[in-house]
This record gives structure tokens, sequence and C-alpha cells, in this order.
């Protein structure tokens, strides 16, 4: 771990980190305790007195140093992503590219935060407001994209004027170390970067706790960031929460089958389904379900299953067992209640995956809203299709989640493309478009998929304040 600039080897225990492909030891990480989480944030508060009053170019040049060694240790950070969390190496240098990306972007955005200057109500007053950095940053951040992730929300946060306290997900620490590694070789000053890791309850209870902590970003369930609002309320710090999410991906009758059965193969399965934004329920309109199925059971049966080293692997396993044994209750839960099973739905037999948590790639045909897989989020490589009639039917159907995170619907018609994306309760919606994010766009959700954006201009403004500055310059 890392605090003050320095590493910290020795806590009250250690984190294991093991390989979903083979259960093997990849390495471990120290496990602190309350008086080291707080040590980091004494550094963190500490540090930004001087940090927050750099000049934003030069907080852009440390930043820039970052993407560029992160470049030049692209492959270092995707191959240690794959052993800790099981992720084919194709996903992972994609993931590693959007780290590198929200680096670069918000090294430049971060030089372009304006104030305003406001006309008086008075001869003798000028008013203006400045934006300034909030302080002191808690970001915890999950296993499914363990690069990415902690540039989302490290970047935008140290451009502004802000230092961090970072926890990563256990199961994913050794990313998070290497990118700490290229912070000191880019020379961040010692307390404006904190690496930590240790319980998750201590962790974010200390955080929230302390008055030196003035936001909380995290990323995972809504079950915890339901916990995180409740304990923020002493201290009201501010949160910007990431949570579940239940995805509807809806194919209407006049879409481009290829098109739209490519593009769920390309969302769906990446990280072998464990993405916040992934297809969850696959609306298929009842014209065309036979055409769509068939095209996307063949495509799917292609899809090979292996240990993410493998540069021929296209899904890698979970990140853990407890992933695979949630697809199986959802399959198992669907077949019981009429669904079929067209491709995939059991764990592969190959002896070299015996050690591993894998799961086949999987579709599921004839899926009702009795079923669990149709209102719980599975977080599995499982695609479950549902057949609808009509638009008003299907947009209906869609928003009835208290989830609202991603939608993704299918059209040629520029009419329905509109009115479905305004009448879709989501906080991001695809249009023929199943991989909408990237550096320079807002991400997050609605409903109890929570709030706050990441990403984009949109991102940095969650780590500012406004404050009014009215000037009397006369009698």
């Amino acid at each position: 771990m890392y605090i003050n600039g320095k590493w910290i080897e020795k806590g009250i225990g250690e984190v294991v980190v093991k390989n979903p492909a083979t259960g093997e030891v990849v390495g471990t990480v120290p496990k602190l305790g309350k008086e080291q989480i707080e040590e980091a944030i004494n550094a963190a508060d500490e540090a930004f007195k001087t940090w927050s009053q750099l000049p934003a170019i030069q907080r852009s040049n440390y930043l820039y140093r970052v993407a560029e060694i992160m470049r030049e240790r692209k492959e270092d950070l995707a191959r240690i992503g794959t052993l800790e969390m099981g992720k084919s190496l194709i996903d992972m240098r994609g993931e590693v590219q959007a780290a590198i990306d929200y680096v670069q972007w918000y090294a430049e955005e971060g030089r372009r935060v304006y104030g305003e200057t406001i006309p008086s109500n008075a001869a003798n007053k000028r008013v203006s407001v400045l934006k300034q950095p909030i302080g002191v940053v808690g970001a915890i951040t999950p296993w499914n994209f363990p690069v990415s992730m902690i540039t989302r929300k490290i970047a935008p946060a140290i451009a502004v004027g802000c230092t961090v306290v970072v926890k990563p997900a256990s199961q994913s620490p050794l990313s998070a170390k290497l990118i700490f590694e290229i912070f000191e070789q880019a020379e961040i000053p010692a307390g404006v970067v904190n690496l930590i890791q240790g319980d998750a309850g201590l962790v974010s209870q200390t955080l929230l706790q302390s008055p030196k902590v003035k936001k909380l970003s995290f990323t995972g369930s809504t079950e915890v960031g339901k916990k995180l609002i409740a304990g923020s309320a002493d201290t009201v710090t501010k949160l910007s929460l990431e949570l579940g999410g239940h995805a509807p991906y809806i194919v209407f009758e006049d879409a481009n089958i290829d098109l739209a059965v490519d593009s769920l193969v390309a969302g769906k399965f990446r990280c072998a389904g464990q993405t916040c934004v992934c297809m969850n329920r696959v609306y298929v309109h009842e014209s065309i379900v036979e055409e769509f199925s068939n095209k996307l059971v063949e495509k799917v049966a292609q899809l090979k299953v292996g240990n993410g080293l493998d540069p021929n692997t296209s899904v890698g396993p979970l990140v853990d067992m407890k992933g695979v044994q949630k697809s199986e209750e959802h399959v198992q839960d669907a077949v019981s209640k009429g669904a079929k099973v067209l491709v995939g739905g059991k764990r592969p037999t190959a002896p070299e995956l015996a050690n591993g948590s894998f799961y086949e790639p999987t579709v599921l045909g004839g899926v009702n809203e009795s079923m669990l897989i149709s209102y719980e989020e599975t977080f599995g490589p499982v695609a479950p299709i549902i057949t609808f009639k009509s638009e008003e039917e299907v947009v209906e159907k869609a928003n009835n989640t208290p989830y609202g995170l991603a939608a993704y619907f299918y059209t040629n018609d520029i009419s329905r493309s509109h009115r479905v994306s305004e009448q879709l309760q989501f906080g991001i919606v695809g249009v023929n478009d199943s991989l909408p994010i990237h550096a320079a766009v807002p991400f997050g959700g609605i409903k109890e998929s929570g709030y706050g954006k990441e990403g984009g201009h949109h991102g940095m403004k969650e780590y500012l304040i406004e404050k009014l500055v009215s000037v009397r310059i006369g009698d």
C-alpha cells in the first residue's frame, strides 16, 4: 500500500489474491487497520494545502506524465489485471487504453475549470462564482474494471486540485499497486494519491466519519450504496454512487438483425458478463425472434472459454465461484419455469478449466417476467431472450425495474430512435450502439443505480465546489 509517498508493506494482516482461472495465488497485499487508514486521510489532507494551490497547468503536466508511463507499461497493466480478475487479455488491453484515455482527457480538461462573472444588482458591487476543489476524496473501486475505474475517479479529482485516498476491491489490488507505482514514477507529490486496503466496512466507515474527507466516490452494489448514503448523514459527506444495473436490450422488428446480434455478443459477454452496463434482459420482437435467436446462438457457440492469458480466449472466468453459482441459479430457475437453454447453460468440462470459476456463455429462449433472471442482475455470461409485440409494451417492461443505469435498443426508424430514447428511464441509452462509453461522455445512472457522473467535463464537476464572491467596491 502507498501512503504519503511511501510504500507500506505491513498491516494488521494480508489480502491474498488468486487467479480465478486456475485458483493459484498470484500475490498478496497488506490489510491495513484504522490507524493506517487515518494516516492516509491525514496525508491527503496535508497535501491538499499545496496541491490545490498549484496552477492547473502544473497538475496537468503530472497527469500527462502518468498517461505517458501507462502507455509504456500497457501490457504489464493488462497482464496483471487478467491474472487477478480473469478478464481476457483482449478485454484488458481495451480497458487499459480506456484508463489512459481518462488520464489524458483530464490532463487536458483540468486546465479548463472556469468560473463566472454575474451582473450585479447594484452599481457598487461585482459578483463572481469561483470553482474550487472540494478537498480530500475517498474512492472505492470495483474488481471488474481494476484499472479504468481507478483512473476514472483519480484523474478528475487530482486534475482540479483534490487529493485522494483509494481503496480497490480485495479481489484486484495488484492492478492498483501497479498504477501507484506509475504515480510514483511520475513524481506526483507525497500525499496527493494514497492507496489503502482493508476491511470494506472499516474503510468506508473511517472515510465517512472523518471530517477531513469531503467526498466519497463509490462503484459497487446498490445494497452497499444505500448503506453509504445512510453513513454519510452525520458529516453530510458528498457522494457519487455508481450502483447496480439491469439493462434492457431491445431489438425492434425493423432493426438490422446482424448488427444487433454482433453488438449483443460484444457487449454482453465481455468480462464474462460482469459489467454493470451489460445486457441483462434481451427483448426481441416476436416477428424476428427465431432469426435473431438462431444467429445469436451461432455467434455465442463460437466464443472460446479459457484462461484470460490465452490469446485465443474470448470469455474468461468469473471472478469467483459465487458468480458461477448465481449464473447457475438463474439458469436453473428459468428452465424450471419453462425457458429453454439454446446454447451453453453449464460449467465447461475441459480438464484444463477444472480449477477455475468458469461458466459457458449461455442463451436462454422463452424467458418471461416470472423468472429470477428477468428482475435480478445476473452478473454472468447469460443472455435471456424475452419476446414483445409493441413499442409501448416493451418500453413499459424495460422501465419496470428499480435500476436505471443503461439501456439499449436497435431500430432503423429515426422517429422511434428519438421517441424511445426519451421514454427509457435510464442514465445511458445506446441506440444501435452497445458500447457508448468513452472518456469524453458522462457515465452514471438514475433511480437505484445511483447518482453523480464520471467521465467528461460532467465528472470533473463532481470534485468542485461553487463559491459566490460579492465585492463591494465603493461607498
